[in-house]
């Protein structure tokens, strides 16, 4: 029996892909991160903060919590500062999806809205962490959790996705794909795989217009992909390459997992599963590659499968997804069900 809500966190399932790239001559397992209560791996980071921090005192009784996030980890945040008894402010921006702030409000955060870019950057992210700082000198007995540069926000990845995803795999992984933003995940897992010796190659996906591996930022349509400054957990020795993917690619990648896999997925997934479509072909025959899904797609209802705001932003792209499945004799999947579950040790 579970003690509470908080105890759910972790120990998603790790599932076979088996339709999703027909040709594809991989063995390619997704991590499913939105099964965590709070719908996405960012719960994972969000509780494992507040407990080092309250392990070391600077989060006590009173203590408000404060973060900047346009989503996930201000949802995992909310979680978890509902359940321990502590108040939370979430500093968000107009991109934030008014989804997104009508969870966080449920969860009972306050909502401190940023309303103009930071005037030397010209980034909403910048004036956030602005607003932060403003925020902690005014609020005594003020904490941030600043998921871009606490270690906490990695050693969660490090204690739990990974070790999950290698104890499931028998640590027999020859390619991680994993999307970057604060690159807490990407931290996690890559000291994970270096402390443990492991024959692992990591690809980082990162977003078209993002800064993290270099390059001059430009709009993003999908949140909490990629970064507008480069984050103090990114470390340039963290992945052995960085595949770069466009918020079409994201749509296409989501389109075709809920299509062939029943999987609804959140954006960066569907730019996990492109990047692995870029360089599958380069990868050895029956390579294991495990991929990390961080959250699911109901939150990208309005957005990613929404063909009016699909077909606004790309045109009439559902080729794209459609051939891919059709191709595909329904019956290679059924006769695959019939079989009945199967472990994913091979």
């Amino acid at each position: 029996m579970n003690q509470s809500i908080l105890s759910t966190i972790g120990n998603t399932p790790l599932v076979r892909l088996t339709n999703v790239l027909p040709d594809c001559p991989l063995r390619l397992f997704a991590k499913l991160e939105g099964f965590n209560p709070g719908g996405s791996a960012k719960d994972r980071p969000a509780l494992h903060i507040l407990y080092e921090a309250m392990g070391t005192g600077a989060v006590k009784a009173g203590t408000v919590v404060i973060e900047s996030s346009s989503g996930n980890l201000g949802i995992g945040l909310a979680q978890a500062c509902r359940y321990l008894g502590f108040r939370f402010i979430c500093v968000v921006d107009p991109k934030t999806t008014t989804q997104n702030i009508r969870i966080l409000k449920a969860y009972g955060a306050e909502i401190d809205l940023v309303a103009e870019p930071d005037p030397v950057t010209g980034e909403f992210l910048q004036a956030r962490i602005n607003r932060v700082q403003t925020l902690l000198q005014t609020i005594e007995n003020s904490f941030w959790t600043n998921q871009y540069a606490n270690l906490s926000n990695a050693q969660a990845h490090y204690l739990g996705t990974m070790d999950e995803i290698a104890t499931e795999l028998d640590g027999e992984i020859d390619y991680l794909f994993v999307s970057t933003s604060t690159c807490g995940t990407l931290r996690g897992c890559a000291e994970y795989i270096r402390d443990h010796h492991l024959r692992t190659k990591i690809f980082a996906v990162d977003a078209c217009g993002s800064v993290i591996f270099g390059g001059k930022p430009f709009k993003r349509l999908i949140p909490g992909h990629g970064a507008a400054r480069r984050p103090e957990l990114f470390g340039a020795d963290l992945a052995d390459e960085c595949v770069r993917v466009t918020d079409l690619d994201c749509v296409v990648g989501c389109r075709r997992l809920v299509r062939s896999e029943a999987i609804l997925a959140g954006g960066s997934s569907g730019g996990v599963l492109m990047a692995v479509e870029q360089v599958k072909d380069r990868i050895p025959r029956r390579a294991t590659c495990a991929l990390i899904f961080h959250d699911r797609g109901e939150r990208y209802l309005e957005t990613i499968y929404s063909d009016e705001w699909v077909e606004e932003h790309f045109g009439d792209i559902a080729h794209l997804w459609q051939d891919q499945w059709e191709l595909q004799p329904w019956m290679m999947a059924t006769s695959r069900f019939l079989e009945g579950p199967k472990s994913v040790r091979y």
